[in-house]
């Protein structure tokens, strides 16, 4: 076939789209020029870098937020509240299933583009992403390290979690800097493929170990479940002993079920086990002493900084044992009330005006 000029093809771009007009022409047999004459951003271009962008800045805050979770929970500080139900773990995770898949997604997306188009490259928003992405993993590690210094020259002690925090940190944002700076570096001849395949089996890696070490410190979703039960109950426990005490108050003696309690004028009514509504079990032991019992799924946290998990929400500070820790199974409280500290009220109620 001789070689001649066979068709030219004009892609007119509409105006709002960023128009570029493609020039196509066919020289001989499989041989093809493809000038652009003009290269903008498209609303989808745009879009797939938007979404590269957010996707990849919220799969990297979750798997640090997961990682500083489960740090906090296998190294809690000492003195420092600790969640019993592992929260941010929980969170991070659900953040993570949903925003790393999407990443890779809108990745794959833009690299089709930058197949077909090798120009794309060059578009403004993938440089923009590029150098943003590499200036805040500068300042993060910048920022990490002037913290770091900050607590060594302060005399501060560098625990084990602090260490595997900042260390967790260089890793992370150094893997995303360095795939941002291999992808800014590389020829446009260079497909890439198999260095991204890398990165992302590496990160999937992580992610899957991440999620194993997860599950490891804050259970399954039936352990997260037991252990709500368990703080409504001990809530609940408490609530009714703070009854207990008033009314022991204003009659001289302990009620003799739990019903007895319940004030239609005050709206108190007894709560019930939250898991199989079986009312809690009360008994009195003696003049000022009394029983509460409640069957639980789990054990207390044993450790002083998810101690916590087991006060009440409204205790009464040395006034009584407020020790609510428990094990497995039928656990039975043991209350005695000092009728030192609390004295009858009987003598402080007003006089009843009589009806006319």
């Amino acid at each position: 076939m001789s070689k001649m000029l066979i068709h030219n093809l004009l892609y007119p771009y509409p105006a709002a789209f960023g128009g570029a007009f493609v020039s196509i022409a066919f020289f001989g047999e499989g041989e093809y020029h493809v000038h652009m004459e003009r290269l903008k951003t498209t609303p989808k271009d745009f879009f797939i870098h938007l979404g590269v962008l957010v996707s990849l800045y919220i799969s990297v805050i979750s798997i640090l937020t997961l990682i500083f979770s489960i740090i906090d929970q296998v190294f809690p500080k000492e003195f420092s509240y600790t969640d019993p139900y592992a929260g941010g773990v929980s969170l991070a995770m659900a953040m993570l299933l949903v925003a790393f898949p999407l990443c890779v997604l809108f990745t794959r997306a833009l690299s089709k583009e930058e197949r077909i188009f090798p120009e794309k490259r060059n578009l403004w928003a993938r440089k923009a992403i590029t150098y943003c992405t590499l200036f805040i993993a500068i300042l993060v590690v910048a920022i990490d390290l002037i913290v770091l210094l900050n607590s060594f020259f302060s005399g501060e002690e560098i625990t084990m979690a602090f260490g595997l925090k900042i260390f967790s940190i260089i890793v992370v944002i150094g893997t995303v800097a360095g795939y941002y700076l291999y992808d800014l570096r590389r020829k446009p001849e260079d497909d890439g493929a198999r260095v991204r395949t890398r990165y992302t089996y590496s990160a999937l890696a992580v992610i899957v170990l991440a999620f194993g070490l997860g599950f490891y410190v804050m259970g399954s979703p039936y352990t997260q479940k037991q252990k709500r039960f368990d703080a409504e109950r001990v809530s609940h426990l408490q609530m009714i002993q703070n009854q207990i005490i008033p009314y022991w108050q204003t009659k001289n003696k302990l009620p003799m079920t739990l019903k007895d309690l319940e004030d239609p004028i005050s709206g108190f009514m007894m709560p019930v086990d939250p898991d199989n509504k079986s009312p809690y079990e009360y008994v009195v032991t003696g003049k000022f002493s009394f029983q509460l019992c409640a069957t639980f799924g789990r054990e207390s946290p044993l450790s002083a900084s998810a101690g916590i998990f087991s006060e009440p929400a409204l205790p009464y500070k040395n006034v009584m044992d407020e020790n609510w820790k428990h094990g497995v199974g039928k656990v039975c409280f043991e209350r005695t009330i000092d009728p030192e500290r609390y004295e009858l009220q009987k003598g402080l109620l007003p006089t009843p005006t009589p009806f006319r």
